[in-house]
């Protein structure tokens, strides 16, 4: 059967996540629901990352196997069956029946958002965590490196975690300001449940003058959920892209 590899944007805002689940709306059903329409039979949409709820993606992968329908429509026939969802395929292309958008990624590339300013936010509400504190970036950015390179990520690691193990290698982990704005951006092969939340609500904690940069290594060394700051919500996190070799 015809593989496709759906490039796709969404904001998260409406939907508990990514993964499909029961009787609540997730980015996984909807788009699994538009294709069954296409397909006329239950669809599998399988995605590069499991997103959590209220998390966005500017590019997220996924795959999936459709008989019918022209090569060339698809994109265009699963955007006319998602609407009025804010999820949209930006592209489809076939693909040899070996890719998989989990399991054949290279590298995934994260992008979080800080608005650090006392007044509310109104066009970026829900696509941003106001910080309404002074943040010191310049400290953040040097904290951040002590992530970098692999390491026990048990600290960052969401107590429902299933992944097989702790150990991660975080190849990027920057900080920049722009005004009011603060962007956390960073890339790993893969990342454990909730890590890039951990890591920014650590790093927040440091901006914020409670700790010292230095205090990032410690708690990482600590390998214990409890030594972790305040998780970050999801409303800042976009899934920007996602890598995969060369044919």
């Amino acid at each position: 059967m015809p593989r496709y590899k759906l490039l796709i944007e969404y904001h998260g805002g409406p939907y508990q996540g990514w993964m499909r689940l029961p009787g609540i709306p997730t980015v996984q059903g909807a788009l699994e629901e538009a294709a069954a329409r296409i397909e006329g039979a239950p669809v599998e949409v399988i995605g590069a990352g499991r997103t959590d709820s209220g998390v966005h993606a500017a590019g997220q992968v996924a795959h999936v196997d459709l008989a019918l329908g022209r090569p060339e429509k698809i994109a265009d026939a699963l955007n006319f069956h998602l609407r009025p969802h804010p999820i949209a395929v930006l592209k489809a292309e076939p693909v040899s029946e070996d890719f998989h958008a989990r399991f054949s990624a290279a590298a995934r590339h994260y992008r979080y958002v800080v608005i650090n300013r006392r007044a509310d936010l109104a066009l970026e509400r829900g696509l941003a965590w106001r910080v309404p504190s002074k943040l010191d970036a310049a400290a953040m950015q040097a904290a951040a490196q002590y992530l970098l390179g692999t390491h026990d990520f048990t600290t960052f690691r969401d107590t429902g975690c299933q992944a097989a193990s702790p150990v991660k290698t975080l190849d990027r982990l920057d900080v920049a300001r722009l005004g009011d704005r603060i962007e956390i951006t960073c890339s790993a092969r893969s990342f454990l449940h909730r890590q890039v939340r951990s890591m920014v609500g650590s790093l927040v904690e440091v901006g914020r003058g409670f700790q010292r940069p230095d205090w990032i290594p410690d708690i990482l060394a600590a390998a214990d959920r409890t030594a972790c700051g305040p998780v970050a919500p999801g409303d800042g996190l976009f899934l920007e892209r996602v890598d995969y070799p060369a044919p």
